[in-house]
């Protein structure tokens, strides 16, 4: 093996260990897909991951002030896109990304956004309809779209029909981001002073308003779950666990009172989890749709 390769695969290892840290969700869904994929996935994962731990984590925890997470963040995109030229970073997390980037052509197009919505964490949440959806494509969509990138090179995934793929993998993305606002709406105004979603600033948020927004999350989750078919079935039942990880926590904002949310992180416990990816994970993956 020469030393690109064993550089490589020790960078892999590296992402990898990242998704295991951070996200009981997103790492379980992984462990689901085929080894080679659940590589490329999890290096996508851990670039994000560091972009927002930059900016809302480690970064401010390190002592950073806003312009000194700005530099970070520049010079973290900086890299990220030299390596997209090179196929080569001293930083380990950039080097993985790069490699599964030019293995499944996801460029600038879409990490440019996404840089962009993780520096508007910096300044602030959007304020405006507009800036909310451009945040929600940046921050989330074109991670969805990365991930399908990395999907459509499985042997079963129709790639005649990209373009429903794509608008699912947006749909979910954008499911999943949503979601993360309820969840995570008391620390965002509390510890970081961000407000998200129209109508939940302190004061706002109510029964209406949480209902008006759980009913936009059912829709797009309901939008991604009509393309799952169109997966492979090596991605679609990790697909397809994520999605119910996520309805999940959806069921439980339900259930929970507008007052509890805007007190308190609202999470699915871990045996309930387990029971969730028992019954997901045990399912036949299933035939394509014809729809």
């Amino acid at each position: 093996m020469d030393a690109l390769n064993v550089y490589s695969r020790a960078a892999e290892r590296s992402s990898g260990k990242i998704i295991t840290i951070y996200s009981t969700s997103f790492g379980w869904a992984c462990r689901a897909l085929p080894a080679g994929t659940r590589r490329a996935i999890a290096s996508i994962y851990a670039l994000v991951r560091v972009a927002d731990e930059t900016v809302d984590g480690a970064g401010a925890a390190a002592g950073l002030d806003p312009s000194g997470v700005r530099a970070e963040l520049d010079h973290l995109e900086r890299e990220t896109e030299r390596a997209l030229k090179t196929g080569y970073s001293t930083n380990l997390v950039v080097h993985a990304f790069a490699q599964t980037a030019r293995r499944h052509a996801i460029g600038a197009d879409l990490t440019r956004p996404f840089f962009a919505s993780m520096r508007a964490d910096i300044a602030g949440a959007p304020d405006a309809a507009s800036d909310l959806d451009e945040y929600i494509h940046g921050s989330a969509e074109v991670v969805g779209l990365m991930c399908l990138r990395v999907f459509l090179d499985l042997p079963g995934t129709a790639r005649d029909r990209t373009g429903e793929l794509e608008a699912g993998a947006r749909r979910l993305g954008a499911a999943f981001q949503k979601v993360n606002f309820l969840r995570d709406l008391a620390a965002d105004q509390q510890e970081l002073g961000r407000v998200y979603l129209p109508g939940t600033a302190a004061g706002e948020f109510n029964e209406e308003t949480k209902r008006a927004a759980l009913a936009d999350i059912r829709s797009d989750l309901a939008a991604a779950a009509a393309t799952l078919p169109l997966l492979d079935p090596g991605a679609r039942r990790a697909v397809g666990l994520a999605h119910a990880l996520f309805s999940a926590l959806v069921d439980r904002l339900d259930a929970a009172p507008a007052a509890a949310i805007a007190r308190k992180r609202i999470r699915v416990g871990t045996g309930r989890k387990i029971w969730i990816a028992a019954r997901v994970l045990s399912r036949a993956p299933g035939a394509r749709s014809a729809a």
